[in-house]
């Protein structure tokens, strides 16, 4: 299982996106908070500004989207040319669909849950994607302490996932850091989001290149 570390740019500096973005470019992918101020408390970007980071950025894209509506605004992310767009179960009407839409859109499709929605009700539609997103804080701001409580809910689901035979990522955002990563590989997770870990050190490419060797040594 390799581990993939997505740091977030939510913990970046916006008034040098170009530069923030070069910062992670030994990472797996640039992991792009949208955030509508509905769905969460918070606002960040849309389409406009995702589309120039997707422009300049030097890995992929890994959308997750904050956002009430998802059914109708999800797919937008996926022409703009995202690699990864993960939705929130919670802003789904039918997410299914989604997820279908955005696989023939050309992108990863990817759901997400908050601390307290159980993955159980999902376990039968597992194949319907390529990544579950089990989030370890509530979902709306950066920074925040780790939730040890979802660390069960992570082993579930990687479970189910290996139960059914897939091959599915098992991402984990929220409170990600040194102190926390090794609890999160030994539950089941292998891709990894980390903001404030990796912008809040001195040296981004430093810390992403820590966080993988500290997560390689607890890979089952």
């Amino acid at each position: 299982m390799a581990i993939e570390i997505n740091p977030s740019i939510l913990s970046s500096d916006f008034s040098d996106l170009r530069g923030e973005l070069d910062k992670i470019s030994t990472a797996d992918m640039a992991h792009i908070d949208v955030m509508d101020n509905h769905f969460v408390p918070n606002l960040t970007f849309g389409p406009p500004v995702v589309e120039r980071i997707q422009a300049i950025s030097p890995i992929p894209l890994d959308a997750h989207l904050m956002i009430a509506e998802a059914d109708r605004h999800a797919p937008v992310y996926a022409e703009l040319g995202c690699a990864s767009v993960t939705f929130h179960a919670e802003a789904a009407a039918a997410p299914v669909r989604l997820a279908r839409e955005i696989r023939k859109l050309g992108a990863k499709a990817s759901l997400a849950l908050k601390p307290a929605t159980p993955i159980e009700p999902f376990i039968d539609l597992l194949g319907e994607f390529d990544q579950i997103l089990i989030m370890t804080v509530e979902p709306g701001f950066g920074g925040q302490k780790f939730l040890d409580v979802c660390l069960p809910k992570i082993r579930r689901t990687r479970e189910a996932i290996s139960a059914a035979g897939l091959e599915i990522k098992l991402q984990v955002d929220g409170g990600v850091s040194t102190s926390t990563i090794e609890r999160v590989v030994d539950a089941g997770a292998d891709v990894l989001v980390a903001g404030s870990a990796v912008y809040g050190a001195e040296d981004a490419a430093t810390a992403i290149s820590g966080l993988r060797e500290l997560a390689a040594s607890h890979v089952h």
